[in-house]
């Protein structure tokens, strides 16, 4: 693209070349995770991966992923054979952490295709929106802090879903996009959350006559269902074979995690949960009862049962009913009127709808609604109200994950740098809409906004200046909490664009 500068490609070499940079900065226990898991797929046959638990990190993404990790191990054995022993816990020489994060800048090169192609096939007329907001995914602070520094690889992940989505704006292409999404599922099955836009749409607008809904496209379905067969047959067929398939099961869905991941993913539940704080002090006025084993049982930051000390406790078929409810209102829209657009629509509303109330989710899923809506979000000003609150939002949420000192610089001076660079973009570039404004919403984005920086100088400094050790679960509370009320509320605006265009 060479009319628009910077470049897609100029723009991924000087982020490579700040990833490089961050090579010995903090790393989670997910690095330890992969390097496990490399070594549990480099040592032992196939049949014995999910069953090995020398480490606590097991085992638990789709088989596809586990090849991914048997390809990187193939390197590894030539670049540093130390880090693929399973006995070798925490193993972290430096040859292991340069090999490691060099995997995720390489494979990260799938999602530089993608957001080219997404550019390339754009109308004419909204080409230079289209590369701004490439550009936006691709120096996403959400991406760096959790790939480069937390340590994962959903940069080449969002790289599939994004190359499906981009797929599916062809007729001609549709199938391949339909294929791509259902590798992507053996590949990570958190994008099964997604997976009902997907079903609507190819139900749509590939499987059924465009002229009508009763008359079915039989080669079509054939197609389509073959492959997506073969697809998950070549996945988890061995496990099938081997009789294995609930031990894979067990590992994939955990439903013994609690409803909350430790305050830190700011949806509807984080919400429920300050309010069973607040509750707490309140109910002794009140009359309520207040349940005594449950008082710290949501401040802990461990994984396990979440109960609540005043409020109702909530059990997983409550979350799924409800996240299958909000799809579903979306999806009713997606079918009578299938267009590519609605389409990233209901995407995203899935992405939503499962972030906001789904059980146990993790704040790093929040990408699974800012990457697609980053896709429309320039399509015009309605869109990009919706938008804002989340992109401030979603990734303040993302802050406490990088909580030394060290990366305090690093996480703060680069998100705010990206959210003045790209907001002011996008507000430059996002076209009128042709459709009223809701005003009140614009507000609430503008004051939601201002609040964020005195509550990250007070989460990351002032707190522990004015408390010491004391209290700590208080600035995780905040932060979930205000990030609860932004992504919260760019939903409802998301909503109301959404079924008002």
């Amino acid at each position: 693209m060479a009319e628009f500068y910077p470049s897609i490609s100029q723009c991924a070499i000087v982020a490579t070349a700040l990833k490089l940079l961050l090579f010995p900065a903090y790393k989670s226990t997910d690095f330890e995770v992969h390097r496990n898991w490399l070594a549990i797929a480099h040592s032992l046959p196939v049949k014995e991966w999910y069953f090995e638990k020398t480490s606590e990190w097991t085992l638990d993404y789709p088989p596809f992923f586990a090849y991914f990790e048997w390809v990187l191990s193939q390197f590894a054995a030539y670049f540093h054979p130390n880090l693929l022993e399973v006995s070798q816990l925490e193993y972290d020489s430096w040859q292991t952490i340069y090999f490691q994060r060099a995997t995720v800048i390489a494979t990260e090169l799938i999602l530089v295709y993608a957001l080219h192609l997404y550019v390339r096939t754009s109308p004419l007329i909204a080409k230079q929106t289209a590369h701004v907001a490439a550009l936006s995914i691709l120096l996403s602070p959400g991406l760096l802090i959790i790939d480069h520094i937390h340590f994962q690889y959903n940069g080449f992940l969002y790289g599939i879903l994004i190359l499906s989505i981009v797929l599916a704006r062809r007729q001609s292409t549709l199938l391949l996009s339909g294929l791509l999404f259902a590798a992507l599922l053996c590949l990570k099955h958190i994008y099964l959350y997604l997976a009902p836009a997907y079903f609507v749409y190819l139900l749509r607008q590939y499987c059924l006559s465009p002229r009508s809904i009763f008359r079915p496209r039989f080669g079509n379905c054939v197609k389509l269902g073959t492959g997506i067969s073969a697809i998950f047959a070549t996945a988890f067929g061995p496990f099938v074979y081997w009789g294995q398939v609930d031990q894979l099961l067990s590992r994939l869905f955990p439903f013994a995690r609690g409803l909350c991941h430790a305050y830190w993913a700011p949806n509807v539940w984080a919400m429920y949960s300050f309010a069973d704080r607040v509750l707490i002090h309140v109910a002794p006025r009140l009359g309520l009862h207040v349940d005594e084993t449950a008082v710290h049982s949501v401040t802990r930051g461990l994984v396990g049962d979440t109960s609540f000390a005043v409020l109702p406790n909530i059990p997983p078929k409550i979350t799924f009913l409800l996240t299958l409810a909000f799809q579903t209102i979306c999806l009713l829209k997606l079918f009578f009127q299938p267009n590519w657009e609605t389409f990233v629509g209901a995407v995203t509303l899935c992405g939503y709808a499962s972030f906001l109330f789904g059980w146990h989710v993790h704040e790093k899923a929040i990408l699974l609604v800012i990457i697609p809506f980053s896709l429309l979000a320039l399509r015009d000003r309605r869109y990009l109200g919706a938008f804002r609150p989340l992109a401030v939002a979603g990734h303040v949420s993302l802050f406490p994950l990088l909580f030394t000192a060290a990366e305090f610089p690093i996480k703060t001076v680069y998100t705010v740098f990206w959210l003045v660079t790209f907001l002011f973009a996008f507000d430059r570039l996002a076209p009128v809409s042709s459709r009223p404004r809701v005003f009140l919403l614009d507000r609430f984005s503008l004051l939601y906004i201002t609040v964020a920086i005195p509550l990250i100088v007070y989460c990351s400094m002032v707190h522990e200046l004015v408390f010491g050790k004391r209290y700590e679960f208080i600035p995780l509370m905040f932060t979930s909490s205000y990030a609860a009320i932004g992504v919260v509320g760019s939903w409802i605006g998301f909503l109301v664009v959404y079924f008002t265009s």
